[in-house]
């Protein structure tokens, strides 16, 4: 029997252990998971050194090391998305709707677990933790399986929280990790239709797209981040700078980083090689259309390629356009419906902008960075989900979850 089928099996047997577990068993269980990562952050430090080491041998990029890089505050901030996660309240039985027959039955649609969630996923740790601490909480059992690049850091994380699961009334079994990383068992993940009913891939584009192609087993897609701020012709010059900077280099690796910035033309000739030059002095490196280049011969001549690049590294293509609706066409073309912004004093512009935009998230006046489970108060998230059916946006608790008809009789037949 291969790792991936003999996980599997436990996993679906820990899913039907935990329809029965209250809400006080899976919080103080999360407790104990939070408690046991700061305990064991030394030994997780030195499982994560090997996984650094290990990738700078291999190449890496310095953005892809620092998704990978964990060090004790960001244990800490684990940490704290469980124990965020704990006050959240426990979605499972609330009733969505409620129905009276006239003939006396009671029809109830409530929420229920999925039951197991496979997640595959590139490079960041910490979704080791997220994973397993949000299904828990929604009442599912995980089938977790990371990239050879995290593999050591991983396998840390889950012993850390087998660790504590074993001092909870939840099953051990309940979070699985498949430790061989090779892509033949990650095909093997994709047709676990048996014992997976859900499978969420979180990484690279080239990731989430196989798993769409190759999967047998339903799949919410967690899109890539190719994401765009529009700077408007009556954006304030400072608010527009500080957001700009904010979301492309507060941490240039994450999916709700800025990818391509678009300008109006008119705030581009008053402000634009300014605010370029800003950029450029943060060693960002600059790829841009013929207007740019007129103006900013720092920046190399952008390809149709750029416009649909998730760099995921100081990189930033740059655009100049005539309107909002230019700026519209141009996102719902080349983007990935992540996140996109635009900066306006114009409520006009504001509201068509936010109408027109297909994404998950869109903003006025802020910075695309708060995408993010942990920010809208979820305490963790899954990914985020872009596409439109179950799920969309940040994927918190109420996402991994399904629903139950619950009908009360007292003897009623249909005649």
């Amino acid at each position: 029997m291969s790792e991936v089928i003999k996980k599997g099996q436990a996993a679906k047997v820990a899913s039907y252990q935990l329809s029965s577990v209250t809400t006080e068993e899976k919080n103080a269980a999360l407790a104990l998971i939070a408690e046991q990562i700061v305990k064991d952050q030394d030994l997780i430090l030195a499982e994560n050194k090997k996984d650094i080491d290990l990738g700078k041998e291999n190449g890496l990029t310095n953005a892809v090391l620092d998704r990978i890089y964990l060090d004790k505050a960001r244990i800490e901030g684990m940490a704290e998305g469980i124990r965020l996660l704990i006050e959240l309240e426990d979605p499972i039985g609330e009733v969505l709707e409620t129905i009276e027959k006239e003939n006396g039955l009671l029809i109830q649609k409530k929420r229920v677990p999925i039951g197991v969630i496979g997640m595959i996923y590139e490079n960041r740790p910490n979704v080791t933790v997220d994973a397993a601490t949000l299904t828990l909480k929604a009442g599912n059992a995980v089938v977790l399986r990371g990239s050879s690049s995290a593999k050591y850091s991983n396998i840390a994380l889950t012993n850390s929280i087998h660790a504590a699961l074993e001092k909870s009334a939840l099953p051990v079994n309940a979070v699985q990790l498949i430790e061989d990383t090779s892509r033949e068992v990650a095909k093997e993940l994709f047709t676990l239709n048996e014992y997976l009913d859900v499978l969420i891939p979180r990484g690279g584009e080239n990731l989430i797209k196989v798993v769409i192609r190759e999967s047998t087993v339903p799949v919410i897609e967690t899109g890539a981040g190719n994401c765009h701020l529009y700077i408007d012709e009556s954006a304030d010059q400072k608010m527009a700078e500080e957001i700009t900077l904010n979301a492309k280099l507060q941490r240039p690796s994450v999916c709700n980083a800025i990818e391509t910035l678009l300008v109006h033309e008119h705030w581009f000739q008053q402000y634009g090689v300014d605010l370029l030059e800003k950029i450029h002095q943060k060693d960002v490196e600059i790829v841009a259309d013929e207007k740019v280049l007129e103006s900013f011969p720092s920046a190399d001549k952008a390809t149709e390629d750029d416009w649909y690049r998730e760099y995921l590294d100081l990189k930033l293509a740059v655009k100049v356009v005539s309107s909002h609706v230019e700026a519209v066409e141009h996102i719902n073309k080349y983007g990935t419906h992540h996140s996109e912004a635009i900066v306006t004093e114009d409520a006009q512009h504001a509201h068509a902008f936010l109408q027109s935009v297909d994404a998950t998230s869109v903003y006025h006046n802020a910075s695309t960075r708060f995408t993010d489970g942990f920010e809208f108060g979820y305490g963790a998230e899954m990914g985020i989900s872009t596409q439109k059916l179950h799920a969309r946006g940040p994927m918190g608790l109420n996402a991994l979850t399904s629903s139950k008809f619950v009908i009360q009789g007292q003897g009623q037949v249909r005649p």
